[in-house]
C-alpha cells in the first residue's frame, strides 16, 4: 500500500500557496480540487434530495406534514446557522481535520437518516447532517483559495461555483430516479457514496492549513451570527405558510433582526479580532459580490419553484421528467461557471458579472415572453438556458470577489459568508417568487371559473395543484376547471417572471456602478494573523 503523501506546501507573503515544480504538483492541486468537489457534491444532494419524497417519508412515519417539513428544513437551518462559527472553527483548528471531521458525521448521520425508523430519529439525524455540513461547506471553498495560486485559483473556484450552483439539480434528479427505481431510503446512499470517496482523497490528498491569531474566539459573535440567520432564514421559510402577520413569523423576525444588530455592533467593536470584519463590506468587492450571489441565488430558487408545478401540473410530466428537464439550466450554468474565469482575466469581473445579470434577464424576460400551455417545454427552454449561462458567468467572480476580500488566514469565514449568502438568497427567491406566483394565480383564475359550483371554485383558487384535484370531482365543468387552472398558472408566472426581470435590472446597473475591480494582489484587510499549510 503506498504511503505517498503531498509534498509540502508553504505560504508566500501574500497567503498564496506557494507554486510547486513540474507535474506532480499540477496533479496534486487537480486532486485537491476533486477531493473538494466531491465532498461538497454530497452536501449540495442532500439540500434537495428529500424533497422528491415528501409524501412517502408522511406515509412510512405516519407523520402530518409540518413535520415532514420540518425534517426537510431542519438541515438547511442547521447548515445555515453554523456556517459561519464553524467556518472561523475550522481557520483556527485546521482545514483539512475539521473537512474530515465533518465527512465523518455526515457520513454517519446520513446512513442514521436512511435506517432511521421514526420521524423524530429522521429529524435527529437531518439536524447533525446538517452540522457536519456546515463543518464541510465553507472548508471545501477555504482549501481552493488557500492552497491554490492566483493563477490557478479562478478556475478552481468555477469548478466549485459550478457544483454548488448546479449540483443541486443533479442531486435531485438522481434522487427522484432512486425513489422511483426503489425506496427513499436510498436516498442516502448517494451522499454516503460520496462522503466515503471525499473522505479517502481528503485524507490523502488534502493539505492542512490554519490561522494561528493571537485573538481568542468570538464566542459572542459567533452565537449573535447564528440566531440571527436561524430567525431570519425561518421568517423566509415560514411566512408564505403561517402568514407573515402570524406571532411566531413576527417573533421570529424580531429575534433574527434583534441577534442581526447586535452582531454589527459587537462585530464592530471587536474591529480586527471579529468573527467577521463588518467593515470590510465598504469594500466593492465584498458587498458587489455578496449582493449578486443573494440575487443570482435568489432568482435560481424562484425560476425552480416555479418550473416544477409548471411541468408536473401544467404539462403533466412526473417528478423524474420534471427534474430531467431542469439539467439543460444547470448543465449550462456549471460548463460556463468554469469558463467565467477566462473571460474575467481578458474583460474585467466587473464586466464578467454585469454579462451574466444581463443574459440571467434576457432569459427571464423569455421565460415571461414566449411561455404558454400549448406551447409546452419548448416555449421556456430558450429562457431556462439564457438563465443557465447567465448564472455561471455572474456565480464565479462574486465568490471570487467574497474571498478574495479577506485576508488568507480568514478563508473559511470567508467561504462561510459565500455559503449564507447563497442559503439567504435561496429562501428569499422561494419566498418571493412563490408569493409572486400564487398571488397572480389567484387573481387571474377568478375570472375563468363562471358558472363553476361555488365549492369547487373555492378549491381551485388554492392553488393548481387543488385545482386538478377538484376536477376530477367536477363532471362536466372538468376542463374548464383545468384549463382555467393551467392559464392561471402561466399568468401568475408571467408576474413572477417580470418581477424577477426588474430585479435583475436593478442589479445589473448597481454592478455598473459598484462591481469589484481586478482582485488585488494582496488580500483586502490582512491582519497580523499568520497562516501555515502543510502536508
Amino acid at each position: 500500500m503506498s504511503t505517498h503523501q503531498p509534498a509540502p506546501l508553504t505560504t508566500t507573503a501574500r497567503g498564496d500557496a506557494a507554486v510547486g515544480a513540474g507535474a506532480p504538483y499540477a496533479r496534486q492541486l487537480r486532486m485537491i480540487l476533486i477531493a473538494v468537489s466531491v465532498a461538497l457534491m454530497a452536501v449540495i444532494a442532500s439540500v434537495s434530495g428529500l424533497n422528491v419524497a415528501q409524501t412517502h417519508l408522511a406515509v412510512d412515519f405516519d407523520a402530518a406534514q409540518t413535520t415532514v417539513l420540518w425534517i426537510i428544513n431542519s438541515y438547511t437551518l442547521t447548515l445555515a446557522a453554523l456556517l459561519l462559527p464553524l467556518g472561523a472553527l475550522g481557520d483556527r483548528l485546521g482545514r483539512r481535520p475539521m473537512l474530515i471531521a465533518g465527512l465523518v458525521v455526515f457520513g454517519v448521520a446520513s446512513v442514521a437518516a436512511g435506517l432511521a425508523p421514526n420521524a423524530e430519529t429522521m429529524l435527529a439525524a437531518r439536524m447533525l447532517s446538517g452540522v457536519s455540513a456546515a463543518m464541510i461547506m465553507p472548508i471545501t471553498l477555504a482549501v481552493i483559495t488557500s492552497t491554490f495560486p492566483v493563477e490557478e485559483r479562478g478556475k478552481a473556484i468555477g469548478v466549485w461555483t459550478g457544483i454548488a450552483g448546479g449540483g443541486g439539480v443533479l442531486g435531485m434528479f438522481l434522487s427522484a430516479l432512486l425513489v422511483d427505481v426503489a425506496s427513499w431510503r436510498w436516498l442516502f446512499v448517494l451522499p454516503v457514496s460520496l462522503v466515503i470517496v471525499a473522505l479517502a482523497m481528503a485524507m490523502r490528498s488534502v493539505p492542512d492549513s490554519r490561522e494561528h491569531s493571537g485573538h481568542p474566539f468570538d464566542l459572542i459573535g459567533a452565537l449573535t451570527s447564528s440566531v440571527a440567520v436561524v430567525g431570519l432564514i425561518y421568517v423566509l421559510h415560514e411566512g408564505p405558510e403561517r402568514g407573515w402577520s402570524d406571532p411566531v413569523t413576527v417573533a421570529s423576525l424580531l429575534v433574527g433582526f434583534a441577534a442581526l444588530v447586535t452582531f454589527v455592533i459587537w462585530e464592530l467593536r471587536r474591529r480586527d479580532a471579529a468573527l467577521l470584519d463588518v467593515r470590510l463590506f465598504r469594500e466593492r468587492g465584498l458587498a458587489g459580490g455578496s449582493l449578486t450571489l443573494l440575487v443570482v441565488f435568489g432568482v435560481q430558487a424562484g425560476i425552480a419553484v416555479v418550473l416544477f408545478p409548471f411541468f408536473q401540473a401544467v404539462l403533466g410530466w412526473s417528478g423524474l421528467l420534471s427534474t430531467l428537464a431542469m439539467m439543460p439550466m444547470a448543465v449550462a450554468m456549471m460548463m460556463t461557471s468554469a469558463l467565467a474565469p477566462r473571460l474575467a482575466v481578458r474583460i474585467g469581473p466587473r464586466a464578467t458579472m454585469a454579462l451574466g445579470i444581463a443574459l440571467g434577464g434576457i432569459g427571464l424576460t423569455l421565460m415571461a415572453v414566449v411561455v404558454s400551455v400549448d406551447g409546452g417545454y419548448r416555449s421556456v427552454l430558450p429562457g431556462m438556458l439564457a438563465m443557465g449561462v447567465g448564472m455561471g458567468f455572474a456565480m464565479t467572480p462574486s465568490t471570487e470577489a467574497i474571498t478574495s476580500a479577506l485576508p488568507a488566514a480568514k478563508q473559511g469565514v470567508a467561504s462561510a459568508l459565500n455559503d449564507i449568502t447563497r442559503e439567504f438568497g435561496t429562501a428569499l427567491g422561494v419566498a418571493m417568487l412563490g408569493a409572486l406566483l400564487s398571488a397572480g394565480y389567484r387573481n387571474s383564475i377568478d375570472d375563468k371559473l363562471h358558472g363553476v359550483p361555488v365549492d369547487t371554485a373555492g378549491t381551485a383558487r388554492a392553488g393548481i395543484a387543488n385545482a386538478l384535484d377538484a376536477a376530477r370531482d367536477a363532471s362536466s365543468h372538468s376542463s374548464q376547471v383545468v384549463h382555467a387552472a393551467q392559464h392561471a398558472f402561466v399568468d401568475g408566472w408571467r408576474q413572477a417572471m417580470l418581477v424577477g426581470v426588474a430585479v435583475m435590472a436593478a442589479m445589473f446597473l448597481v454592478v455598473l456602478a459598484r462591481g469589484p475591480e481586478r482582485s488585488p494582489a494582496v488580500p483586502v484587510g490582512e491582519t497580523e494573523a499568520t497562516e501555515t499549510i502543510a502536508g
